[in-house]
């Protein structure tokens, strides 16, 4: 597919956007705790401008000096951040972006203890159980809230950007005074449609007041909230067409509250592109351009929504955290070297409610940027050892660095956990991960090694200057009578499509895999029951992850046991306690799942630091964990060499 669409300018308002890749606006924690962008933050937002997005997106800057809703937020509350602002914006125009900075107060979704004072909302409405009670906005401050905006803004242009974008979406400030379920006031700004839409009427008009139509103001709005009560997209599309006659000159059609983020960062299961019905609502109302956002992870529908004018701009969100270069590779049409998004959400919205910098699972070297990708001094003769996703990228940045790389893996397929992590029900995007770290390795010249058992004496013939273990992990079989029965299916043999199993089954571990696996069988029709130890099923998994599969549990009648300590396996069944000590047995089934974990896998390092020989562990092959840590202690073993 040509991507002519996608590569054509637009015009919005005096602001001219070469193509319509949008990076938008994601927290990032790279600001400095001042309140000003770091180097960091200029680095990261340069190298999206180097891959070509035509326009860039500021994560959302606090407007008002008691709203700061975290410690590294960048702040357009003083003057004090402008110069930082300006050096982040001369980086991206000198690659040829555009910037917009998204102006926010979190209001009902901010923290009084970051803020130093009570948060604030339209209504005393917490967002969910456990935020703070936000105090209801006192008339007159309304108009003194408004004023913040104003001035942001002017400071916003004053250190180069040429847009600001009001986030009017998710729950914040603004939102709260547009829905009805949040807003109960019965001031000039509650009730009617009119009244409601007052708020973000009289920001529009004090931001024009300070900047006039010398950079482009947008707005971020949701296309729905997703809950009950809340604005649905028939409330949205009239909001959009009233904003555009405030003089908005586009807006950013996003989805949801955090009640229901899991519309807001959709997690695996989550087709791409999957608000672009309700955005095309939008679009019908209003005559601006539309930037359409939600999961798009590669240009082919993106382009599509733009040929049907469904959309006239398209943000690429998680995609341009996991590829910064995805517009210059469609551009020059090299799809496959595309690093993709595969939403895991583990590395970016997890780092993001910590207060921690963001990284990313796909991409090892996000938040890196600020150092350069550097060559090595001396070229080694590496090996890795595991074709796992963390010995795919130890292998292809130590050969990006100038190295000699040879990978070694045991079995005749790479990707090992990671790969067989692709077979449950909406999983299939992480196959794109597997397969990027592949063509990666193979264009940077690492030879690679399959079907080969790597011994001590394999290692002495390669004469490697350097070792990456990257052996993984296998399934963990504890201490329990009859476990080690034959008969009893492993649940990676099951994926791997190694071992079938019977109608009836019982999956043995509640966990994130062995609830995917409970998932897995149940879409193909087996009549599954699950046991686990803890008091809920999936206690490990991202919350977004665990409310898909908890879905799948009910629709495919998935059966749960918890509260269950197994102390014996038979070849139809467990024997588990209670936790008040009683005894029960659960038998009578075709086929017993194993799923209790994976322990770490690793038969050489020791012997290889006998011999001084220099040596890294990485991933699972230390402790078993997350496919985030070993991509991260891949890069950097690689990066040590």
């Amino acid at each position: 597919m040509k991507f002519q669409e996608m590569f054509s300018p637009i015009q919005i308002g005096n602001m001219t956007v070469k193509n319509r890749f949008v990076v938008p606006p994601m927290g990032n924690n790279f600001a400095n705790t001042d309140g000003t962008w770091s180097e960091q933050s200029k680095a990261y937002y340069a190298e999206r401008a180097k891959g070509q997005f035509g326009l860039i997106t500021i994560e959302a800057t606090v407007v008002h000096d008691k709203a700061k809703g975290g410690p590294r937020k960048p702040c357009l509350y003083s003057d004090h951040s402008i110069e930082s602002l300006r050096r982040i914006t001369d980086a991206c125009h000198a690659e040829g972006a555009k910037v917009s900075v998204q102006l926010q107060n979190a209001g009902p979704e901010g923290n009084a203890k970051n803020a130093g004072a009570p948060i604030q909302a339209a209504t005393a409405i917490p967002s969910v159980y456990g935020k703070d009670m936000p105090v209801e906005v006192p008339t007159e401050e309304v108009y003194q809230l408004v004023k913040g905006y104003g001035q942001a803004a002017r400071r916003a242009m004053e250190g180069g950007a040429d847009a600001v974008e009001i986030h009017m979406a998710h729950g914040y400030l603004v939102n709260s005074f547009l829905s009805p379920r949040t807003n109960k006031r019965v001031d000039e700004f509650g009730g009617s449609f009119e009244n409601r839409m007052r708020f973000p009427r009289l920001i529009i008009e004090e931001i024009r007041k300070e900047v006039g139509d010398r950079i482009a103001v947008l707005a971020r709005i949701n296309c729905s909230d997703e809950v009950a009560g809340g604005l649905d997209v028939h409330d949205s599309a009239a909001i959009a067409a009233y904003l555009e006659d405030c003089g908005l000159d586009a807006l950013h059609v996003s989805r949801a509250v955090h009640i229901k983020d899991e519309y807001m960062w959709a997690p695996t299961a989550v087709h791409g592109g999957f608000s672009a019905d309700l955005v095309s609502e939008i679009k019908r109302a209003v005559s601006i351009p539309v930037i359409t956002v939600g999961r798009f992870t590669e240009p082919q529908f993106a382009e599509l929504m733009i040929r049907e004018g469904r959309a006239d701009l398209v943000a690429f969100g998680r995609q341009s955290l996991a590829d910064p270069h995805m517009p210059r590779k469609a551009q020059e049409e090299k799809l496959d070297d595309m690093i993709p998004c595969i939403a895991c959400l583990q590395g970016c919205v997890a780092n993001m409610y910590q207060g921690q910098p963001i990284c990313c699972l796909t991409n090892p070297f996000l938040g890196h940027e600020e150092n350069g990708f550097q060559k090595a001094e001396t070229s080694k003769k590496v090996l890795v050892i595991g074709g796992g996703v963390g010995g795919l990228c130890a292998a292809f940045v130590a050969a990006e660095r100038g190295h000699q790389v040879t990978l070694c893996e045991q079995t005749e397929k790479l990707g090992g956990n990671m790969r067989l992590a692709a077979y449950p029900p909406g999983k299939g995007d992480i196959t794109n991960m597997v397969r990027s770290y592949i063509v990666r390795c193979e264009k940077a010249g690492v030879r690679i090694l399959k079907n080969q058992e790597v011994t001590s004496e394999f290692i002495r013939e390669q004469k490697p200057d350097a070792v990456i273990i990257a052996t993984g992990a296998k399934t963990l079989i504890l201490p329990i009578e009859g476990i080690e029965d034959p008969a009893i299916i492993h649940g990676s043999d099951l994926l791997d499509g190694k071992r079938t199993a019977g109608k009836k089954v019982l999956v043995v571990g509640g966990g994130m895999v062995g609830c995917e696996i409970a998932a897995f069988l149940g879409e193909q029709q087996h009549e599954v029951s699950i046991i686990e130890f803890r008091d809920k099923m999936g206690a490990d998994m991202i919350s977004e992850h665990r409310k898909f599969v908890m879905k799948d549990f009910d629709e495919y009648g998935i059966r749960e046991i918890v509260n269950a300590k197994v102390c014996r396996f038979f070849r139809d069944g467990v024997e588990y306690e209670t936790p008040d000590g009683i005894r029960k047995a659960e038998r009578g089934y075709d086929s017993v799942i194993l799923s209790m974990g994976f322990r770490n896998y690793n038969p050489f390092a020791e012997q290889l630091e006998e011999q001084g020989c220099e040596c890294y562990v990485i991933g699972d092959a230390v402790r078993a964990r997350r496919a985030l840590d070993a991509t991260r202690e891949a890069y950097e073993a690689a990066m040590n060499l």
